[in-house]
């Protein structure tokens, strides 16, 4: 299981590649959301997102014969990008097997970055673990895993760290983090990080409607999955189910989680465009777009959202910015 002393190894290891995103704020966004509002933007992240902590982290980890030997990822996008980028700085063969049907630039985005592409089809109900294990098998590739992984979850973990700090240095030591969740790698991440170093602060799950299957696992005490693999704009948080590994530190550590529509999410897309100059894809904005349009479910005067993600198809982003201009 991660711990706060593998977030903080994960951190002295990440010195000198991940950026410190900044915490943004402004006055307009603070009117819409009826509080303070600030926003991590992991959207400047290296590879666009926070993915790229995670990858880091877990290729730094490895031992250097494994490491030589390559790695492989199964991802719609952002974690193909974070270990495709990661195992590309260490000089070791990636594979990343990745949805047909994900974001063409993240797709076209994770070859450039040198790492072999293999499509499979989630529309029809083809798994991506089964597409996986052969390769794992036939080339002995280390299997780094989305979130159900420690040292992935202890890498984005980190960003609890840089949250814990910036918090503070504006005064706010009480209130919830809304983080857009899948499996829940970067939540429960978090939520380990704030437990020790910022306790007054309560992580929350943003999810998209349809796919909330922490807010619902959270209300039955016990793992559910979703109905479906696809049918958001919020691609880069459709997961089956919250992680083996995720899910009891999502159930012990996390408060209630919230729920977005497309519609918000692509709101919260153009208002981030107009107001903070960041670009964020859908499944980034799910945070944002609960702290901005679910205010009456947040407690406190001040709520950190953390932006996960800008990795957006043009046509996708053209249409937020057109609706809601």
């Amino acid at each position: 299981m991660t711990t706060l002393a593998m977030i903080e190894a994960a951190a002295a290891r990440l010195k000198g590649h991940a950026r410190r995103t900044p915490l943004l704020s402004s006055p307009f966004l603070d009117e819409i959301a009826g509080r303070r509002l600030f926003v991590k933007a992991e959207c400047l992240q290296h590879t666009g997102s926070f993915k790229f902590r995670g990858g880091w982290a877990a290729l730094s980890a490895l031992d250097p014969d494994l490491r030589k030997r390559g790695v492989i990822a199964y991802s719609s996008g952002n974690h193909a990008q974070g270990v495709a980028a990661a195992a590309k700085a260490h000089g070791a063969p990636a594979v990343i097997v990745m949805p047909a049907d994900a974001p063409r630039l993240k797709i076209d985005n994770t070859r450039a970055l040198g790492a072999e592409v293999v499509l499979y089809d989630r529309a029809a109900g083809e798994s991506r673990e089964a597409a996986a294990a052969p390769l794992v098998e036939s080339r002995g590739l280390t299997l780094i895993k989305p979130y159900d992984e420690p040292e992935v979850i202890a890498g984005q973990g980190t960003t609890g760290l840089e949250i814990a700090e910036q918090a503070a240095e504006q005064g706010v030591t009480q209130g919830d983090v809304l983080v857009c969740c899948g499996g829940g790698g970067l939540t429960s991440g978090i939520a380990l990080a704030l437990q020790d170093r910022a306790p007054g602060l309560r992580v929350r799950p943003a999810e998209p409607e349809g796919f909330d299957d922490v807010a619902r696992s959270q209300a039955s005490g016990r793992i559910e999955s979703n109905a479906t693999p696809t049918g958001s704009i919020c691609d880069a948080i459709l997961t089956p189910a919250p992680g083996e590994i995720t899910w009891p530190i999502l159930s012990r550590l996390c408060g209630p989680g919230l729920t977005i529509t497309d519609t918000e999410a692509q709101h919260a897309m153009a208002l981030a465009f107009q107001r903070l100059k960041i670009v964020l894809e859908p499944g980034g904005a799910a945070a944002l777009a609960a702290a901005l349009f679910h205010g009456d479910q947040i407690e406190g005067d001040a709520v950190i959202a953390v932006a996960t993600g800008g990795n957006v198809d043009r046509d996708t982003f053209v249409e937020a910015l057109t609706r809601f201009s």
